[in-house]
């Protein structure tokens, strides 16, 4: 179990920025997200997309903008629960906030900040016959967290894109045995990464499997099995395996957030801009998760958000006591 002042669902730039803001505050966080890393879209999507409006630097990479981000961020020791989604929420009470993840991780709050982004990015699943049941734990995964996990052990990736290619390439020393599926004859990837993967094919050290498509997976309580089907002949392949990892990129959903009595309006959350406070006492929405009058979808105005929403969340917290505010130009960042 994590107990923290806030727990922030979002670990983008938002997200992020928020945490050096309620750290000036002497507000610990604690940051949680589905996807792997640090980051949101940044890291998982365009990390080398230049971006040119963000104060101070006239043009940053997005993964750049991150590291710099988790670098100002460091003397408030922020924790995280990365690669789990939030499932519930449950209030319980004045400033007690218990969610839990898909994982079962429980995390207690006395306030809670979303700055999902485009709200949870979920993976695009493929119509595979049970699949469901193998999910959790249980030899289906849709991201490599940890890929120690997979040393020694067989392991078929499905999909056609850099991450597939990237981490087939990675896996080739790490696994035991390595198959690629893909569903056509060629990849969407990196021209230098399609070229290590079909050479790593031809050394035997991966299994190509193109012009294919995963038909079924089964097992008893775990993963032992894939049916692969080829596009072109119709014939099937059964495959002995550990684990099932499909790598056909994310999708933005709203998810659980729909089923906590906010105020929604087209996937976004209403939120008054004196503070970017919702309807619900004690949570608070930043970022493009949000919407208002005149709302711009700029990293630039979820970090004035951020800023806005850290005040509101410390007189929430500590009613009655007087704030005065400083500048860091004069008293600088001090650690917890």
């Amino acid at each position: 179990m994590v107990s923290t002042d806030i727990a922030i669902i979002g670990a983008g730039p938002v997200g992020l920025f928020a945490v050096f803001e309620c750290g000036l505050l002497k507000l610990r966080c604690h940051l949680i997200d589905y996807l792997p890393q640090p980051g949101g879209q940044l890291s998982e999507i365009y990390p080398k997309k230049p971006i040119y409006d963000i104060p101070g630097y006239p043009t940053i990479l997005a993964q750049e903008l991150v590291d710099q981000l988790m670098k100002q961020i460091e003397p408030f020791k922020p924790t995280f629960t990365l690669g789990e989604r939030i499932e519930s929420l449950v209030k319980k009470g004045d400033k007690e906030f218990i969610l839990e993840t898909n994982l079962g991780t429980k995390i207690h709050a006395k306030a809670l900040v979303i700055a999902g982004g485009l709200g949870c990015f979920e993976p695009r699943k493929p119509e595979v016959t049970g699949l469901e049941q193998f999910e959790n734990g249980k030899g289906v995964n849709y991201m490599i967290l940890d890929p120690e996990k997979y040393r020694g052990k067989r392991m078929i990736l499905a999909g056609g894109g850099d991450s597939a290619l990237d981490w087939a390439i990675f896996l080739a020393d790490v696994a035991k045995e390595v198959v690629l599926v893909h569903r056509s004859e060629s990849f969407r990837g990196a021209p230098d990464s399609v070229n290590k993967v079909m050479n790593l094919a031809k050394e035997g050290k991966i299994k190509l499997l193109l012009n294919s498509n995963l038909s079924s997976v089964s097992g008893n309580g775990h993963l032992e099995k894939v049916e692969i089907q080829n596009i072109k002949t119709n014939e099937k392949t059964s495959l002995n395996t550990d684990y099932l990892i499909p790598l056909f990129g994310l999708s933005p959903k709203l998810g659980p957030i729909e089923n906590w009595g906010l105020n929604i309006d087209k996937n976004a959350i209403e939120v008054n801009t004196d503070d970017y406070s919702t309807n619900v006492e004690g949570v608070w929405a930043i970022g493009d998760i949000n919407t208002y009058k005149n709302k711009l979808k700029l990293i630039l105005c979820g970090f004035h958000e951020a800023a806005l929403m850290s005040h509101s969340v410390y007189k929430y917290i500590n009613p009655g006591v007087k704030y005065t505010m400083k500048y860091t130009t004069v008293n600088g960042v001090n650690s917890f």
